[in-house]
């Protein structure tokens, strides 16, 4: 099974993250890329809902937070675009399956391929090794970074959009479905830097007050020179310390790259920030990760 060693965790405890190569088989890599091109084949987007999907400060708070379909995706599978894949009028300007960001928040829950991926042995007992009692799935995503636009996600914490009281109770899985390498965008992290906290929080408003949502603090301006790039094959899995700070860069290639990541909380004795964007829902409670 996929148990840490000494080592391996001593290393994720310094870093913030770790890289585990061969975590996943291809046959598991390619049964849900087949999934998920099934997904998006029957996809059916109302207009109004054509949301382009952003990092960048402003247009996170004017995309994301000012549209109930983002902060009501946490327990529904939702698609979100890339900029520019639309014209105003919410018609695409691509192929549809070429102009999709990411699919959030609840593959994991509502889809029996990524369910099981998400509850497999293996993240069972990788969790396990990783000393969680009673970790729970708060959200997944599946993240094209298409080739020749797939949009950059700038230094962020995840910890900033998933805030809990104490902090280091929320740890990302990141699946390469296909190689992340320098050209087609692979995540870079800056190691050590999951120990001083969050910079800044993604606030949710109370329902019906304007804007949707803002944020506490600011992202500092990252020294360029502190990030580590992590290329993957497929078929890895990249652990992430909810305050590590990281990033990945536009892909101007001529090659996806695919990853499913889901973030889980270590429940005990936690309280998940009410502020948060995402909430439990009555239909999705979060589920437990362990079966």
């Amino acid at each position: 099974m996929a148990c840490l060693s000494p080592l391996q965790l001593q290393k994720f405890q310094e870093d913030g993250f770790l890289v585990l190569e061969g975590f996943l088989s291809v046959d598991e890599c390619e049964a849900m890329k087949q999934r998920i091109g099934e997904i998006v084949a029957e996809m059916d987007v109302p207009p109004h809902c054509r949301t382009e999907f952003s990092t960048q400060h402003e247009e996170q708070l004017r995309a994301q937070g000012s549209t109930d379909y983002f902060l009501s995706s946490g327990d529904k599978i939702r698609f979100f675009f890339e900029k520019g894949v639309l014209d105003n009028k919410g018609n695409f300007l691509v192929p549809p399956e070429q102009s999709v960001n990411k699919i959030g928040h609840a593959l994991h829950a509502h889809d029996p391929v990524f369910r099981s991926v998400t509850h497999s042995p293996k993240v069972q007992a990788l969790a396990r090794s990783l000393g969680l009692q009673m970790p729970v799935v708060v959200q997944s995503m599946y993240i094209f970074k298409q080739p020749h636009f797939g949009g950059e996600a700038s230094p962020h914490q995840d910890a900033s959009f998933l805030y809990t009281e104490p902090l280091g109770r929320v740890l990302g899985m990141w699946m390469a479905l296909e190689d992340a390498t320098l050209e087609n965008g692979c995540l870079w992290f800056i190691p050590g830097s999951h120990t001083s906290g969050v910079s800044r929080r993604m606030i949710r408003a109370p329902a019906g007050s304007w804007p949707a949502t803002s944020f506490l603090g600011a992202e500092p301006d990252w020294d360029n020179s502190l990030f580590v790039p992590t290329p993957v094959q497929k078929g890895a899995l990249v652990l992430i310390h909810g305050e590590v700070v990281h990033k990945s860069e536009q892909n101007l290639s001529d090659h996806s790259r695919q990853a499913y990541t889901f973030h889980l909380m270590e429940a005990t004795g936690t309280v998940w920030s009410p502020e948060n964007w995402l909430q439990p829902t009555a239909e999705l409670p979060f589920p437990a990760l362990y079966t």
